[in-house]
C-alpha cells in the first residue's frame, strides 16, 4: 500500500507514545471523549457490558441544548433522553466500569467523528454525598468548567484541562456537554471516575523526535515518530496541519486521509498528559503531496455485517460496519428486494414502509464521490411479526363512555352484547340499543355484508343520504326530506336503519 518515496524527516527533542496505531478514519456521526474515556465508549470496547446498540454509534448521544434549563430529562441524562433504548441510565454503584483519576488538573480529550460548528462545552460533576444507586438528575451535578468557542469547527478546539475539586474522593461521574452552533442539539457525555485524593504535579512529557513523513498510494499522508517517553502511559500527541488539530494519537503513527494532491502542508505534533502538561516544542515537518492525475476507480470496501437491530410489525432498523476509502467520503446505499430505497451517511437507517407478517431482502452498498461501488453486504432477509389479535372483553358491565373493539361483549341489563363495530361512548345511554353498533349475543354473529356493485362508493359528506357511505363526525346529509349530522365517523354498510341510530346521526 505504502509508495518507498519518503517526503522528509526531521529530527527534535525526543517524544513518546504508547499504545496502539492510530489513522484518521472517518466514521460519518459527531464525537464522543476519550480520555477519560466515556461510558458509552468503554461500551463500545466491550468493557461496560448490556448497553445495548450504543455500542455501534457512542459518538451519537445527540439532544436538545440548553442544560440544565433544558436538555433531557432526569433519569434519562446519560442516555440523552432514552438514546439506544435507555440501557445507560442505568445507576449503581457498581454497574459502570470506572477510571481512576486525581483531584486537580484532568485534560479531557474529545474524538470529533464529524466536526461541527460550536458554541462551547460544559462540565458538570457529581456533588459530593451524591447517591450512586439512584437514577441521574440535575440536581446531583454541579458545574465545574465552561469552556466558549466561536463558532468554528470543533476540531480547532479538540481537547480541555479543566479541574477536579480537591473535595471529591471515591465514585463520581463526570458530564461533558459539546454545545452546537448550527442546530437546537448538544452532545451528551457521561464518564464514570473513581477519584483518589490529591494529584501530583508531573512534569511535562518530552517531545516528539524524528518526525516522518510518507506519502501513500491513495495520497494520504503518514506520519511516524520515534518513542522517547516508554516509561509514561499518560501521554498521547496531538497532530496538527497548518496549525489547525487535525486529529490526535496514543500511538507513534497517525495516518492523514484528507491531503489534497498538490498541496503544501506543515505539520506539528505535540506531546500532552492526562494532567494537561504540553511537551515544550513541538515535532515539525513540511510536506508537498503529490499531484495525481490518475482517475479515482478504486471502489469503497464492503460495508460487512448487514444485520438488525429491532424489527417490528411497522419498522426494521438495520445496521452495517463501516465502509472505508481513500476520499473519505462513503455514501451508503440501501437495497430492498433488490430495488434502492435509500442513501444515507450512517451506518444505520430505518425502513418504516413496511408492514406486519411480510418478508424482506436487505442488502447494502458504498460509494465514494467518484462513483465508485462497492460489491453487496451479505443480502438479510427479514420477516415482521404478525399484527396482534387484540383479545376481546367478555366481562363487565356496559359503560357509555367506554370504548370498545369489534367483537368485545358486554352485559347491560341481564342482557349480553357484542359490539357489531369498533366505537367509543359519548356517555348517551341509548346506544347501547343501537343495531349499528351492539347486537344481542344470542342474535346470529353479524355477518359481514356482501360488498355493494357499486366499487369504492365515494364518501357523502353532503347531500342525500347513502347507506354505503363514509362519514365524517359533522357531515350533514338529508334522509326522507329530513336533515341529519354524523356523531362520529363510520362508514355504512348498507344497513338502511343507521340513519335512525342515535350514535351515529341526530336531526338538525
Amino acid at each position: 500500500m505504502k509508495l518507498a518515496k519518503k517526503i522528509a524527516t526531521l529530527s527534535v527533542a525526543s517524544g513518546l507514545a504508547v499504545g496502539a496505531f492510530a489513522t484518521a478514519t472517518p466514521i460519518f456521526a459527531h464525537g464522543y471523549v476519550d480520555g477519560p474515556k466515556s461510558r458509552a465508549l468503554l461500551c463500545k470496547e466491550g468493557v461496560n457490558t448490556n448497553c445495548g446498540s450504543v455500542v455501534y454509534e457512542p459518538q451519537s448521544l445527540e439532544y436538545l441544548k440548553g442544560f440544565p434549563q433544558a436538555g433531557p430529562a432526569d433519569g434519562k441524562i446519560a442516555s440523552a433522553n432514552g438514546q439506544f433504548g435507555g440501557l445507560l441510565d442505568q445507576q449503581s454503584s457498581t454497574r459502570w466500569a470506572k477510571t481512576e483519576i486525581t483531584s486537580g488538573p484532568l485534560l479531557m480529550d474529545w474524538t470529533y467523528t464529524a466536526p461541527h460548528s460550536t458554541d462551547g462545552w460544559s462540565y458538570y460533576m457529581t456533588k459530593t454525598g451524591w447517591d450512586p444507586n439512584s437514577p441521574l438528575t440535575r440536581s446531583q451535578f454541579e458545574e465545574i468548567a465552561v469552556i466558549d468557542h466561536d463558532g468554528s469547527k470543533a476540531s480547532t478546539n479538540p481537547d480541555h484541562v479543566i479541574t477536579v475539586p480537591a473535595n471529591r474522593n471515591g465514585y463520581h461521574v463526570i458530564l461533558a456537554v459539546w454545545d452546537i452552533a448550527d442546530t437546537v442539539n448538544a452532545f451528551y457525555n457521561v464518564i464514570d471516575v473513581n477519584v483518589n485524593g490529591a494529584g501530583e504535579v508531573t512534569e511535562a512529557p518530552n517531545a516528539p523526535k524524528a518526525l516522518v513523513a510518507s506519502e501513500l498510494n491513495s495520497g494520504a499522508v503518514e506520519l511516524t515518530w520515534e518513542d522517547s517517553n516508554s516509561d509514561r502511559a499518560d501521554v498521547s500527541y496531538a497532530v496538527s496541519r497548518d496549525g489547525v488539530q487535525v486529529g490526535k494519537s496514543n500511538g507513534t503513527s497517525f495516518v492523514d486521509l484528507e491531503a489534497t494532491p498538490g498541496a503544501a502542508y506543515t505539520y506539528t505534533v505535540t506531546a500532552s498528559d492526562t494532567s494537561g502538561n504540553q511537551s515544550a516544542t513541538k515535532a515539525t515537518v513540511v510536506v508537498q503531496v503529490s499531484q495525481s492525475n490518475d482517475a479515482d476507480v478504486t471502489a469503497p470496501t464492503v460495508p460487512a455485517n448487514l444485520h438488525t437491530m429491532k424489527v417490528s410489525t411497522s419498522g426494521i432498523n438495520l445496521m452495517w460496519n463501516e465502509s472505508f476509502d481513500a476520499s473519505a467520503d462513503v455514501t451508503y446505499k440501501v437495497y430492498r428486494d433488490g430495488y434502492l430505497r435509500a442513501t444515507t451517511k450512517m451506518t444505520m437507517w430505518q425502513d418504516t414502509a413496511v408492514s406486519a407478517g411480510n418478508n424482506y431482502r436487505y442488502s447494502v452498498s458504498a460509494v465514494d464521490p467518484s462513483g465508485n461501488e462497492s460489491t453487496s453486504s451479505n443480502v438479510l432477509g427479514v420477516t415482521t411479526p404478525n399484527a396482534p389479535t387484540p383479545a376481546p372483553i367478555d366481562s363487565g358491565n356496559w359503560n357509555s363512555l367506554a370504548a370498545y373493539v369489534k367483537g368485545d361483549t358486554v352485559t347491560f341489563n341481564g342482557v349480553t352484547y357484542r359490539a357489531v363495530q369498533s366505537h367509543k361512548g359519548v356517555g348517551d345511554p341509548n346506544w347501547i340499543t343501537a343495531l349499528s353498533l351492539w347486537a344481542p349475543v344470542n342474535s346470529p354473529a353479524p355477518v359481514e355484508p356482501a360488498p355493494t356493485p357499486v366499487p369504492n362508493p365515494a364518501p357523502a359528506p353532503a347531500g342525500t343520504w347513502s347507506s354505503t357511505g363514509s362519514y365524517t363526525v359533522g357531515d350533514r346529509v338529508t334522509s326522507g326530506g329530513v336533515d341529519y349530522q354524523a356523531v362520529q365517523s363510520h362508514t355504512g354498510v348498507g344497513d338502511p336503519n343507521w340513519i335512525y341510530a342515535p350514535s351515529l346521526w341526530k336531526k338538525i
